[in-house]
């Protein structure tokens, strides 16, 4: 349907960074808009597609974040184009709950059959993440008849008041925000590197310590649900050892508790499954998906068995936008191009190119302490060589590098000293070298 004049996949500077038309349009910027939003590179984007973004000066710069894990089949791609265009001359809005569309139906349908369980389920469509979350927390809370919620250190899963309570890290996203929502408790996460214990049980014993402290803190009677991320994303992309998520879901489920996976940023594809917990065959009662669903539009959703997300009286779900006929016609789109593309065993094969990269430079950088991830949702931690103690310094000054030579990475960590990958996962093979090239120089320069 649409001519799509694609960027070159190659990295291009013509300017240092920012460029002269960045840093006017930066000052405009800073005076138009809250000074309590952040920014991670400093240029303003013209145009991007697939995995490289063209700023207003004329660079092209490798885009190592997908803006934060959502353009995982690549900025501007075809189907989610042509898919918008399509719905934009159809209609722009009506409200799902005034006059249903089918390419709502059809997402529900999808979600329901790709996501983990082989039981009935059942979807809602809301705008974000963190919208997806609190409406996971209040279904619980309906279906159980229940009103505590157990999360974990080093969580992230949201901006708003419920799911500032639910987050663990208190700058940037808590401080000076509350009071918090109640009954809200946080138990420990098996974070194996900073693990003081025997690491070769961690698993049982992190099993241990959380069931030991809802049962006698809380009351496993009075808990609605468990709210895990597969793979915690602003926490640092700090993995679970193998066994404690099937342990945590068994436990929950022989106590009544739903468990419920927080899948924003490791869902579509993004770690080599569609969804992180098919990694260890874990069901969740309920899965949050947003972010990589729909290409870049706002839309999320939660998924979950039928009985429960039938629960709620009519009317008690639902909002104005939740679910916008063009944000579901590009997640048609994007699931289309998952699926034709094979982009979950493209993350895969990415993924080990990506790790043997960041191993090798663990291996001649000391103040790398630690490589971890899967498919292409990667990460290091940068230490003080020898140590366990974060580096900040260290990773602020090769963030900056990277950025200059036109290579887009993010940051994350409790302890602000990991760097994080989240390419899209159409990048090339050609494209990731050479952003783990300039990685190799910008550790060298330190």
């Amino acid at each position: 349907m649409t001519t799509i004049t694609n960027l070159p996949q190659e990295r291009r500077l013509v300017t240092a960074i920012p460029g002269p038309k960045s840093t006017e349009a930066l000052a405009r910027r800073a005076e138009a808009t809250s000074g309590g939003l952040g920014m991670a590179i400093p240029v303003i984007i013209e145009r991007a597609s697939d995995a490289i973004l063209l700023d207003i000066d004329g660079n092209q710069i490798i885009d190592l974040g997908s803006g934060i894990g959502v353009t995982n089949v690549g900025n501007s791609a075809s189907r989610v184009v042509d898919r918008v265009i399509e719905q934009v001359q159809a209609f722009t809005h009506t409200c799902f709950t005034v006059a249903p569309y089918m390419n709502y139906i059809e997402v529900c349908e999808i979600l329901n059959r790709i996501t983990p369980g082989k039981f009935k389920k059942k979807s809602l469509l809301v705008n974000s993440g963190a919208e997806a979350v609190e409406n996971a927390i209040k279904i619980a809370r309906y279906y159980t008849k229940r009103p505590a919620v157990v999360v974990f250190e080093h969580s992230y899963h949201g901006r708003t008041n419920l799911t500032m309570a639910l987050t663990a890290k208190n700058m940037p996203y808590k401080d000076g925000f509350g009071p918090f929502a109640p009954e809200i408790y946080r138990v420990p996460m098996p974070y194996s590197f900073h693990w003081v214990g025997n690491k070769a049980t961690i698993s049982q014993d992190a099993l241990a310590i959380v069931t030991g402290k809802i049962e006698k803190e809380i009351g496993a009677h009075n808990v609605a649900a468990i709210l895990i991320e597969p793979i915690q994303g602003e926490g640092g992309f700090v993995v679970p050892p193998k066994g404690f998520l099937p342990g945590l879901s068994k436990f929950a489920s022989e106590h009544g508790i739903l468990f419920i996976a927080d899948e924003v940023q490791t869902g579509f594809a993004r770690t080599g499954h569609m969804f992180a917990c098919e990694e260890e065959g874990v069901e969740p009662d309920m899965v949050i998906t947003a972010k990589g669903i729909a290409g870049g539009l706002p839309l999320a959703a939660v998924t979950g068995r039928g009985e429960v997300m039938d629960s709620v009286h009519v009317s008690g779900l639902g909002g104005t936008y939740g679910g916008n006929p063009v944000a579901c016609a590009a997640a048609l789109g994007t699931l289309e191009t998952i699926e034709a593309e094979n982009l979950v065993e493209r993350a895969n094969k990415l993924g080990k190119i990506l790790t043997d990269s960041l191993l090798g430079l663990q291996k001649k950088y000391p103040i790398i302490g630690e490589v971890r991830g899967r498919g292409l949702m990667q990460a290091i931690e940068l230490v003080m060589p020898g140590t366990n103690e974060p580096n900040t310094a260290a990773m602020q000054k090769v963030v900056k590098y990277c950025q200059s030579q036109g290579v887009l990475v993010l940051t994350a960590g409790t302890y602000v000293n990991v760097i994080r990958f989240l390419p899209p996962i159409v990048i090339t093979q050609e494209l990731l070298l050479d952003a783990m090239s300039v990685l190799d120089d910008a550790f060298g320069s330190l």
